[in-house]
């Protein structure tokens, strides 16, 4: 039995997790909705342009071409013949030569390199749609093949089938205009109707189901079975379609749970029942979308910073800010709604002026920097001493290494190296060495806990030059521990921006040293002893684990020994001398 291939989508790109559950959807509490958003992006100026026609032409041809398809497989269930089934499987390369065309006129467009009236990334949905379409076509033939298999037509229930393809022509008639007028209410109105194919598919089976319970025909009624199999794929390929739609509308990927966590929180900002529009920020590397809310009859910037992705990182996202809200107010920005349905959630926050610490340090002046810099220490140095607290936390460096070293070895397989002997000389691999330090780390926790940031990259701080303050951002890892934890981050975060200037990279790397000095005052300030060998610990971690996200080996290489080397260096130091030890930070920020 052959129960249907992957698809050109599942198999070339899996990186496509944006399609997803099925929802419910009424079309007259969405209209609404619709009426009162613009969609702005990268490419705001284009996106009501017309497509390109070469793709356009061949895009309809092939919506011609799976409507004929699906007739024919229509045909075939009210009169079965063999000239049918052969109509269907010798017309498989007309469908896979107009997709090969869409999408290589689509390359051809991207590639140009000068600007078109259609963006790259609505481009790219068109490539998305005409793969699905192409999989309708493939699925027809699967669903041929299997009925082919049938010899009992009772058995089979073909007018429950000619039901089905019935909606998904109607549906499929829906896609060209739907992309050719970027109508999102057109894709609503797919999906609505793949609902009925959803109804009709699990009515179907509770009728098979039922069938062969009588222990009947049971041959006949499973085989029937695979054929009811075949017909749910096209309800996916339908949802995958109508979703891609909205998707380049909107500018960015974007699934019906999503949209509807959307749509819900827009009424928290709406002003006047003016428009408002969302414009695509950026997107983490789990999934969560960011994109700023504003006025469409304004320019005074966003009003609200929208975010959607996984419903357990937006909760604790949630938990953050509001145990920010009352820890230390006002340097987290506030909840103004949030929204959950199925494993989607969407949070809207207050939209922070200013720039990111990283963008101040790489593009803005050196008196600009300086300001900021001395802003954050006067932020930091706040933060610690109100937030001090005499339990116990200790940060585990070295478990939270071990635990993400296999992620490092999956990108970098040469850093994992065995225990090796040469000569007299022992060189431990780094599961070892950081066994050996993890024993040692747990002799000597902190002496107080603070409440941290947790992920305090330089791209996580905010400075607003106006009013010379400092905001968090990103805070869904923010608890209470180890302040180096922090340190240690900011520290090599810097380390990893990849500036090839010579004299900006120096500066960079004094902003790293600046912030080892203030928190080596502040450690010594509060008798913190074991501040240099746990910064040690912490360093080697954040450079160790950071590789894993950077495919340049030479910088990779850089950041892996230097966590070797600290690891190392640790635990060679005298039990009696702890408070003696020093990290070289400035060899090492070099």
């Amino acid at each position: 039995m052959q129960f249907g291939k992957p698809g050109f989508w599942s198999s070339c790109c899996p990186s496509k997790k944006w399609f997803s559950h099925s929802v419910t959807i009424d079309s007259h509490t969405v209209e609404s909705c619709f009426a009162r958003l613009t969609f702005n992006s990268r490419h705001a100026r284009n996106s009501m342009k017309k497509i390109p026609t070469e793709i356009q032409e061949n895009l309809q041809f092939l919506c011609v071409e799976i409507d004929a398809q699906l007739a024919t497989l229509a045909s075939y269930y009210k009169t079965p013949s063999a000239s049918l089934a052969r109509k269907i499987r010798d017309r498989a390369g007309y469908a896979y030569n107009l997709k090969t065309r869409i999408h290589t006129a689509t390359v051809n467009c991207i590639a140009a390199g000068v600007e078109q009236d259609t963006d790259k990334f609505s481009l790219r949905c068109i490539e998305f749609i005409a793969t699905d379409l192409e999989r309708i076509a493939e699925i027809c033939r699967h669903c041929i093949t299997q009925s082919e298999q049938i010899d009992d037509a009772d058995a089979l229930m073909a007018k429950s089938f000619i039901a089905i393809v019935k909606k998904v022509r109607q549906a499929s008639k829906l896609i060209l205009p739907a992309v050719v007028e970027r109508k999102s209410t057109i894709a609503l109105d797919i999906e609505q109707i793949n609902q009925g194919l959803r109804s009709a598919h699990q009515r179907l089976m509770k009728r098979y189901i039922s069938a062969l319970k009588k222990q009947t025909h049971t041959k006949q009624l499973t085989l029937a079975m695979f054929v009811a199999y075949e017909m749910k794929q096209f309800d996916e390929a339908l949802l995958r379609i109508s979703e891609t739609i909205i998707s380049a509308n909107l500018g960015q990927p974007i699934n019906f749970e999503r949209y509807f966590s959307f749509q819900s929180l827009i009424g928290g900002v709406e002003k006047d029942n003016s428009d408002i529009t969302i414009t695509p920020i950026a997107e983490t590397r789990s999934g969560t979308a960011i994109s700023g809310l504003s006025n469409g009859s304004d320019d005074t910037g966003f009003m609200a910073v929208y975010k959607d992705g996984q419903k357990q990182k937006l909760k604790e996202e949630k938990q953050g800010l509001n145990s920010w809200d009352s820890i230390y107010p006002g340097l987290a920005p506030k909840i103004l709604s949030y929204e959950k349905r199925g494993e989607s959630a969407a949070l809207l926050i207050e939209h922070l002026p200013g720039y990111t610490l990283e963008k101040v340090i790489v593009n803005e002046s050196e008196k600009l920097q300086k300001q900021a810099l001395k802003a954050l220490k006067k932020t930091l140095i706040s933060l610690w001493t109100e937030t001090l607290n005499k339990k116990i936390s200790s940060a585990l460096f070295m478990q939270q290494l071990e635990n993400r070293l296999a992620e490092v070895y999956k990108i970098h397989p040469e850093f994992d190296a065995a225990n090796s002997q040469i000569g007299n000389y022992s060189c431990p691999s780094m599961t070892s060495l950081i066994k050996q330090a993890h024993q040692l780390e747990q002799q000597y926790p902190p002496p107080f806990s603070v409440y941290i940031h947790g992920d305090f990259n330089v791209d996580n701080i905010i400075f607003d030059p106006i009013e010379n303050r400092i905001n968090f951002i990103d805070l869904h890892r923010s608890r209470y521990t180890d302040y180096v934890q922090d340190v240690t981050i900011f520290m090599v975060s810097n380390y990893r921006l990849q500036i090839l200037d010579s004299e900006r990279r120096k500066q960079i790397m004094k902003v790293a040293v600046e912030m080892y000095r203030l928190a080596r005052r502040f450690a010594k300030k509060h008798h913190d002893h074991t501040f240099e060998l746990r910064l040690a610990l912490g360093l080697a971690r954040a450079f160790a684990s950071s590789t894993r996200f950077i495919l340049d080996k030479a910088l990779a290489k850089r950041m892996f020994y230097r966590a070797r080397y600290l690891i190392e260096l640790v635990l060679t130091v005298n039990p009696k001398q702890i408070d003696r030890f020093a990290v070289p930070v400035k060899e090492i920020f070099v």
